[in-house]
């Protein structure tokens, strides 16, 4: 696995529990875990603390390792971060120009496009709408914003896995072309109207996905 075990094994069990391949409930076992990926029980309790402060984990003393259900006033309190620091954002580049930053964009909704048309996994959709909010942040040299972002989200992706059906790919794809057209435009307004839409998207689900979902979340 590399001399970075640790961070490596971190991200490796967050995706797992981001995608849901590891559901609420589940015993994590530091044995277990060690031995399916060749490592020593030290980088997986470096990861498992990692993941229970994320509030992706919950370690009982005693009684184990588990993975924590989803809490629903997590995930429209993360959603509130993350729309307050993207409209920031976007205000910032509806505002200025930032040379090749439309045609990247573009360039990447016809990648978000092509995952639709050949209805690839709603993971590489997921990965690709990453990259676009990333190259936001990043074109508004707010980077640091974007880690806090990323911090904070990791139960909104729980929730976004849980409903691709609610969440089609075309439409969002609509979403972010809103987004750039705005910014092309340079309408701070109307920027900053198409990402707060976007990202409030969650919020109307939300309360559907949990009712059809109840083993996945809790308090």
């Amino acid at each position: 696995m590399g001399t970075a075990v640790g961070p490596q094994l971190y991200r490796i069990l967050r995706r797992r529990i981001i995608r849901n391949d590891l559901v609420p409930g589940v015993r994590m076992s530091e044995s277990e875990i060690a031995g399916n990926y060749g490592v020593s029980r030290q980088p997986v309790r470096e990861a498992f603390i990692k993941l229970s402060e994320e509030g992706l984990l919950e370690i009982r003393p005693q009684r184990g390792t588990f993975v924590r259900r989803i809490v629903i006033s997590e995930v429209t309190g993360a959603r509130f971060v993350r729309e307050a620091i993207e409209a920031d954002v976007i205000k910032l580049l509806a505002s200025e120009t930032v040379l090749g930053l439309v045609e990247e964009l573009r360039a990447q909704l016809r990648r978000q496009m092509s995952v639709a048309e050949r209805k690839e996994p709603y993971s590489r959709f997921v990965e690709l709408d990453d990259t676009f909010h990333r190259t936001l942040a990043t074109a508004a040299r707010q980077n640091y914003a974007w880690e806090i972002v990323e911090n904070v989200k990791a139960q909104m992706d729980r929730v976004r896995h849980l409903s691709a059906l609610r969440f089609p790919m075309e439409k969002l794809i609509s979403q972010h072309e809103a987004i750039v057209d705005a910014i092309e435009a340079q309408d701070v307004r109307a920027a900053e109207a198409a990402i707060r839409g976007h990202l409030r998207e969650i919020l109307n689900d939300l309360p559907v996905v949990a009712q059809s979902r109840p083993e996945f979340f809790g308090e």
